[in-house]
């Protein structure tokens, strides 16, 4: 499973402990995370902010969107926010930084549509 699917999968995992664990095994234990709706450190502080992107959005999941680029320790990539297999509500842009042993150690995220 790739970097990307990992990530994403952090993001649609509903169970609290089994988040925890998937976000621990991820990130380090100092990384963060940066939006417009939020700025966290910590695997609680991430787990956090997940749950409440899950609240927010309860029934919908990311996937992936169109464009994946990455060089030395550094990743970028779109999601996309929506219903299995529908049109999504949400699509972003994140900017992934990677710790020495390939965890993430920084996500900067970016909305570019949002729902109204």
């Amino acid at each position: 499973m790739n970097l990307i699917d990992r990530y994403l999968a952090c993001w649609n995992e509903t169970d609290p402990e089994a988040r925890a664990k998937a976000v621990a095994e991820l990130w380090t234990e100092d990384g963060t995370y940066t939006d417009p709706l939020a700025d966290v450190a910590g695997h609680a502080g991430i787990a956090t902010v997940i749950e409440g992107a899950q609240g927010m959005f309860p029934g919908l999941v990311f996937t992936p969107g169109e464009l994946y680029d990455a060089h030395h320790h550094t990743a970028r990539f779109t999601w996309h926010l929506g219903p299995a297999g529908g049109e999504p509500v949400a699509v972003g842009f994140d900017v992934v930084e990677l710790a020495a042993d390939g965890r993430i150690s920084k996500v900067y995220g970016f909305l570019d549509k949002v729902p109204s």
